[in-house]
């Protein structure tokens, strides 16, 4: 029986979720003072610093890739880059770990697809261009955020996504208890519940397993980012 088919972003399910789509970031254009920010360090993940500028910056490129343009230029809250760091401190966890052990690595040809799909997204190579000198990141250094994200994609998917197949008997279950909602015949409908339940199982455990990645990682905040966003 073949297994469900990926959804895009389910490699984000522990954490882009408390990232809002929309009232992502605070309203208005950004003011000649947001622009000055002054860079400081955020966190320190396994001896490597993350300053505020590369957490900004990969939090907008994160909050585009899920549809959220308005994030290219607005000024970010700090629920939001919050929400952002957490994910930034799990996908280089992972990533370290895979470095060390020379694993999952990202074709070129992969991050390249990544990037015209992010080029695609925000309205072509004229915008991009403009994204990137705003923030002052290379063409090169998007192209690293992406692959680093499909990194961390590749590692969590082969650690849960056997664990998150879902059998004949439980989608059965699932149909009798819930017949209500699947007025259609089971055949019909069996396909959209193991997708469904598919889902909710491979998030559940995508949380699990980050929580265990991080608890053998070195990770240390610095303020006003010390406490863990809310899952």
């Amino acid at each position: 029986m073949a297994a469900p088919r990926r959804a895009g972003t389910l490699w984000l399910a522990g954490w882009l979720l408390v990232l809002p789509v929309s009232q992502s970031w605070a309203q208005g254009a950004p003011t000649e003072a947001s622009r000055r920010v002054v860079d400081r360090v955020v966190a320190i993940i396994e001896g490597r610093v993350l300053s505020l500028s590369e957490l900004e910056f990969e939090a907008r490129v994160a909050l585009v890739q899920r549809g959220g343009i308005q994030a290219l230029g607005a000024p970010l809250d700090e629920e939001t880059l919050r929400g952002a760091l957490e994910l930034v401190i799990n996908q280089r966890v992972q990533v370290l770990n895979a470095d060390r052990l020379q694993a999952f690595p990202a074709e070129p040809s992969e991050v390249e697809a990544r990037l015209e799909a992010f080029r695609a997204r925000i309205g072509g190579p004229a915008p991009l261009e403009r994204f990137l000198a705003r923030n002052d990141v290379s063409l090169e250094g998007l192209k690293a955020i992406l692959a680093r994200g499909l990194r961390a994609e590749r590692v969590l998917d082969s650690r849960i996504r056997l664990r998150a197949q879902v059998g004949e008997t439980e989608i059965r279950r699932f149909y009798e208890q819930h017949a209500a909602d699947y007025p259609t015949d089971y055949e019909t409908v069996r396909d959209v519940i193991r997708e469904k339940l598919f889902r909710e199982r491979y998030a559940a455990l995508a949380v699990e397993e980050l929580a265990q990645v991080r608890a053998s990682a070195q990770v240390r905040r610095v303020a006003p980012f010390t406490r863990e966003a809310k899952r």
